[in-house]
């Protein structure tokens, strides 16, 4: 969603196989990049890299962990860091559903298998963002299981999202479409996705007609959910 802005204004880490590849590469990047140019060889720019990545990854399970811990206290994890986030060296982000994409969700792994044991805490992240989608589904059915008990009758269902990240069209690895698809095999539901027009398996429908569903599971943060929009 902002790719053309990042590739303009972002800083680099520039790592040639050779001293002279990485000036060349420099002196190419110079001629649009805005952001600083750093130069060092190869190995060390791929780790960069991968542990920028895991390093939100890391991140992002803490929260989706919180999310869960927060739900067994029957707590509002978003009033939990807000406040948490009072504290000047605190700064929890928002839980989601899970990770996706091509590099949060793909790139610790890389490190995972070949750091020989040492990369335990971002293996465990990595399971516990993944875990977080089957847990979203377990919710929902739960809820699912309570409105036939309530109401005599299976629910209408929206989920609300099906991109890696809000307000793009890249459905790679996203969460929120293997939430979907498993919650579809056990009752037809209706998506609501407004920057893709047609997917193979999934129903897709507009917001106001996914908003009249008994039950709306909103899964990714897209700017056409803000309630304050509505």
């Amino acid at each position: 969603g902002n790719i053309l802005n990042e590739l303009l204004s972002n800083d680099r880490v520039i790592g040639g196989m050779t001293k002279n590849a990485s000036i060349e590469a420099k002196n190419f990047y110079s001629n649009f990049c805005k952001g600083n140019l750093f130069t060092t060889n190869a190995k060390t720019a791929e780790l960069v890299k991968l542990s920028e990545n895991a390093f939100r990854d890391v991140n992002i399970a803490f929260a989706n962990e919180l999310s869960m811990i927060a739900k067994e206290y029957d707590i509002d994890a978003y009033e939990i860091i807000k406040f948490s986030n009072c504290h000047p060296r605190v700064n929890i982000l928002n839980p989601g559903c899970g990770v996706g994409g091509h590099c949060i969700s793909v790139d610790p792994w890389f490190l995972v298998d070949t750091a020989n044991g040492n990369a335990k805490l971002i293996e465990q992240a990595r399971r516990t963002n993944d875990h977080k989608a089957d847990w979203v589904v377990e919710r929902v059915i739960q809820r699912v299981k309570e409105f036939q008990e309530e109401n005599n009758r299976l629910p209408s269902l929206s989920c609300m999202g099906l991109t890696f990240k809000a307000n793009s069209d890249d459905l790679r690895q996203s969460p929120a479409v293997y939430i979907s698809e498993k919650l579809n095999e056990l009752l037809k539901i209706q998506v609501v996705e407004p920057n893709i027009l047609i997917h193979k398996f999934l129903n897709l429908v507009n917001y106001e007609k996914g908003l009249l569903a008994d039950i709306c599971v909103y899964l990714v943060a897209h700017r056409e959910f803000d309630p304050t929009k509505l």
